[in-house]
Parts: C-alpha cells; structure tokens; sequence
C-alpha cells in the first residue's frame, strides 16, 4: 500500500463534489465557512479519496470522508482518517456523524454518544441541525489511531 498525502481543495473542487455525491454523502453546504477539505493521494499522485473537517468552536467535526470505489477495501480509509486528525489541534474534541460506517470508525477509536452529549457547536452545524437525519450515529474520537 502508498503512503497517503493530503492536498488541500476548496468546497468547490469538483472531484469532491462527485466524489461525494457517487456516495450519497451531502454537499450542500460545503463552500461554508469553517471547513477545511482535502484530496487524498497516493504517491504516485493518484487520487483516492477525500475529506474534511469543520471547525466547531473549541471541536471539530470529521466530515466528508470517502474513498473512492476502486480504492476501497485497500486498507486507504484508516489511512485517510488518520492523516485527516493529524490537522486537527490536539486540544479540539473530535466528532463525526455516520449513518453506515459506525464498525468503521469504532475501529479507529470513535465511540457513540448521545447527541446531547455533543457540544452544541457541533449540533448546531448544518450536517447535524438539517442535513444528515436524525437517526445518525454521533461519534466521539476516544483514542486516536495511530
């Protein structure tokens, strides 16, 4: 398996917008303030995937991650995960929301919570308060991958 980089790319990038719409994961608010997006590639320069993060106050929401299907069960999305926290302060509690990958990102050391037990900064962001439903898995970073 490459090395995997991250590049970073505006909400706009059309690529994510494909990548993550071949996905059925939203776009609609991804040329916001306070996100950050990455595209994932190997080092022979080949794309594989994508990511990103927004800002929450004093945490992050894990956003956006997808690989790519022809990439996929190569072992990329620990890959891609982990080099995604890796911009993320260390200081910052780390969520995400997930409707089909919870065994996944329980592999890399999220746990379900209650989402009362998110901070409302991250309650309050578009994926949470609208776009992802309500029966979406919130997850916290307990023990990061490494």
């Amino acid at each position: 398996m490459s090395d995997v980089r991250l590049e970073p790319v505006p909400g706009s990038d059309p690529g994510l917008k494909l990548a993550l719409s071949a996905s059925g994961l939203p776009i609609e608010d991804l040329g916001e303030p306070g996100r950050s997006f990455f595209r994932a590639v190997t080092s022979d320069g080949g794309t594989i995937g994508y990511a990103g993060i927004e800002t929450c106050g004093d945490a992050v929401l894990l956003r956006s991650m997808v690989i790519l299907p022809e990439h996929r069960g190569k072992s990329f999305g620990r890959s891609l995960a982990r080099e995604t926290l890796k911009a993320v302060k260390e200081s910052s509690e780390v969520f995400l929301a997930t409707t089909t990958a919870a065994p996944f990102f329980e592999s890399l050391g999220f746990v379900a919570v209650e989402r009362a037990d998110a901070p409302p900064a991250v309650l309050a962001t578009r994926q949470l308060s609208g776009i992802c439903p309500a029966s979406a898995t919130i997850m916290k970073l307990s023990n990061p991958p490494t």
